[in-house]
């Protein structure tokens, strides 16, 4: 095995990383430090297990050949997350310790953006930022990439993964042609083979291991439990490692804030991080965990990807990933730097699938686990309570003046009940916990059978019961005790209900054997938000009915012997019905009728001449055709305009020589109105008044009504 200054690390490096505790290259860094130091080395596509050292394998080499007396920016690092940005950042800050004036930016979402422009503008060589944050400040003016000599995008497939393809294509059309390109994960999908094919050129792979890999220090584990007790296996899990220092990985923000919030409820020391908080606040969690002031971090995948955690033993998967990949990252933040760790998956039936799959794509294999009893538990627990007694070291000096004041008051007890009551006051909570916890059910093949077979159960009825089928079900609104309800009104004596199933269209429900005929009887035609009610017992499926404990099932009497579903009443002799009054819209219709035949007439013959009477004179009319106007309008009526033909009549005899719009006849006086008597003229026609003629009297417009 080589060493880091055989690889060509420079001095000043050299004694940064030795103090960081680097004492020889892992196999990623051996390959892939040799190759970037070359001068007019190409594109280069890394694929190591997490936990390999992949941030020094390019770190040291982007620290090596910065230019410190240019203040340019020369080399762009993209991480898809902020705590991965700020620890990359960290990284290259204590790789270049001991090299005066070389300056790494952090660029990440969630913190100040003017102390972020402040600091790249006192100068910076390396740039450390995630995609959304850079355009952010590419977009205001403040950072320019042509003078960009290599690009390293490291976790490149979850860049991909949280859409960052177009910030990528937007960002790498920026840089200049000639740079170099550096991709690193701990995978390879599709989609880091269609970027590296579409950015890279001419690029070297190197693959340390098999692609997909897991990690080969980490011990996969799963136990097997039913979904309700997920919660209750973490607990046992938790406590059955007493110096556990692990993360909880958890599918969902929702889910993950849930399950811390329980657990700091239940006495642990934990908290959690995702992205619904704020950086500050993830900032100070993620301290809190590095520095062990945490034992538990319960996270999501994309805020926990790339964390480098010195020391974790444990990685629990609360819930499986969908993505083998995640699963990938998330055993790989344990068993890191050559240590030991230990992945446990906390899995139901359904998920069982899911390991097999991960298996063949890992190349591991999956341990069943055993969950822990009470008594393991507590036994744990209380040598982790000796132990820390065993390695408590005492300070004499600081303690001897209280020594006097302490004996004396515990004088009274003896060894023993002090012992004891040390031993109860540490892990005392633990048995009083696990005292009366029930022992969580271990799920096997045979309960799967189960499961399945308790699946065509809920098809049976339980022993002394009949299943009932009726026909209403969600989509009609109704619940539980609507049912009921209907039972009690309909059915004669107090009927027990046991087990009912909503269905969407219909529902089952059942009841004692001794009432099915008053519940067939007394149910069937019962009205339900205006819908008929239909009871009948429910079939059992032929696969059950060879089944030991199969409920019997009465059947019913011939449809012949049946009370009827609806009796029919004898018939009543229908009373002639009185005649009815016409409504306004048929009077409308009748009073219309002659209208409409006299329009149809005329549409048939529209150079008919109105007709005049034999009896009456020609008269004029104003126009040879009738103007037809809005109906909503008064009818238009024509007046006879011959003088000599007035002086005949009185003034109420001129209705007839009107004509309305449309018939072209005389209209007729109504019917209904009383004939008036004829009024006297005052002045008699043709009489002259004060040596005047006499005017012709016309009618007035009330006459005319």
């Amino acid at each position: 095995m080589s060493t880091f200054r055989e690889l060509g690390v420079s001095d000043r490096i050299l004694k940064a990383i030795e103090e960081l505790g680097f004492e020889s290259p892992m196999p990623v860094q051996e390959a892939v430090i040799p190759y970037l130091l070359e001068e007019g080395s190409g594109d280069v596509v890394a694929l190591a297990q997490t936990g390999t050292g992949k941030t020094a394998a390019y770190g040291i080499p982007v620290i090596q050949r910065t230019d410190v007396d240019s203040k340019d920016a020369q080399f762009l690092i993209l991480s898809p997350t902020r705590e991965l940005c700020v620890q990359i950042a960290s990284d290259l800050a204590d790789f270049s310790h001991y090299i005066e004036g070389l300056h790494v930016i952090p660029m990440y979402g969630g913190s100040s953006i003017e102390n972020q422009i402040r600091n790249f503008k006192r100068g910076a060589h390396v740039i450390v930022a995630t995609p959304g944050r850079l355009i952010d400040l590419m977009e205001r003016g403040v950072v320019k990439l042509d003078t960009i000599r290599t690009v390293i995008l490291d976790e490149a497939d979850e860049m991909l993964n949280m859409g960052f393809s177009e910030d990528l294509e937007k960002i790498l059309s920026s840089v200049p042609v000639e740079r170099k390109m550096l991709m690193f994960s701990a995978t390879m999908s599709k989609e880091i083979q269609a970027i590296s094919r579409k950015y890279l050129h001419d690029a070297r792979e190197i693959v340390i291991g098999t692609r997909n890999e897991g990690a080969e220090n980490v011990e996969h584990v799963y136990y097997m439990v039913h979904a309700k007790d997920k919660y209750l296996a973490l607990k046992r899990i938790v406590d059955y490692y007493p110096s556990i220092y692990a993360i909880i990985f958890c599918r969902t923000r929702l889910e993950t804030q849930e399950i811390a919030d329980k657990l700091m409820q239940d006495g642990y020391n934990a908290d959690s991080l995702h992205g619904d908080l704020s950086q500050a606040q993830r900032d100070l969690t993620m301290n809190k965990f590095r520095k062990r002031q945490l034992q538990l971090l319960v996270a999501t995948d994309v805020a926990a990807r790339g964390l480098d955690v010195d020391n974790l033993t444990h990685v629990i998967n609360f819930g499986l990933p969908d993505d083998i990949e995640n699963y990938t990252h998330r055993s790989g933040r344990t068993g890191r730097a050559g240590k030991k760790g230990v992945s446990i998956s906390i899995v139901n039936l359904r998920e069982k699938g899911k390991i097999r799959f991960i298996e063949k794509a890992i190349g591991k294999t999956f341990v069943q686990g055993v969950m822990p009893t009470g008594t393991q538990i507590c036994e744990k627990q209380l040598y982790k309570v000796i132990d820390d007694l065993e390695r408590i070291e005492v300070n004499e000096e600081q303690i001897e003046g209280f020594l006097p004041e302490i004996f004396r008051r515990l004088d009274w007890m003896d060894k023993n009940d002090i012992i004891k009551r040390i031993v109860t006051r540490e892990f005392g909570r633990f048995v009083r916990y696990y005292q009366d916890a029930p022992e969580l059910e271990e799920v096997t093949r045979k309960d799967a059978d189960n499961e399945k077979r308790k699946k065509k159960d809920r098809r049976r009825a339980q022993k002394g019961y009949t299943r009932f089928f009726i026909n209403i079900g969600k989509k009609d609104h109704v619940q539980p005790v609507h049912i009921i309800e209907m039972l009690n009104r309909n059915v004669a004596g107090r009927v027990d209900v046991g087990r009912i199933d909503l269905m969407q269209n219909f529902s089952f429900f059942e009841c004692p054997e001794e009432f099915t005929e008053e519940i067939l009887n007394g149910m069937d035609g019962v009205n339900y938000k205006g819908r008929q009610v239909h009871v009948e017992v429910a079939e059992t499926r032929s696969d059950d009915a060879d089944e030991a404990d199969a409920a019997p099932v009465r059947e019913r009497k011939p449809r012949a012997e049946r009370k009827p579903r609806y009796e029919e009443k004898p018939s009543r002799e229908r009373k002639p019905k009185k005649e009815e009054k016409p409504s306004r819209e048929e009077k409308l219709h009748r009073e219309d009728k002659p209208r409409r035949e006299e329009r149809s007439r005329r549409e048939e013959k529209p150079d008919r001449k109105t007709s005049k009477r034999q009896d009456e004179p020609a008269v004029k009319n104003r126009g040879s055709k009738i103007e037809r106007r809005n109906p909503q309008r008064a009818p238009q009526v024509q007046i006879a305009q011959d003088d000599d033909f007035w002086n005949n009549f009185e003034n109420e005899d001129w209705h007839q020589f009107f004509r309305s719009e449309g018939t072209g006849k005389p209209r007729k006086k109504s019917s209904s109105r009383k004939e008036k008597p004829a009024r006297k003229e005052k002045t008699a026609r043709g009489e002259k008044v004060n040596g005047r003629k006499a005017a012709r009297t016309k009618p007035s417009r009330k006459s005319r009504r």
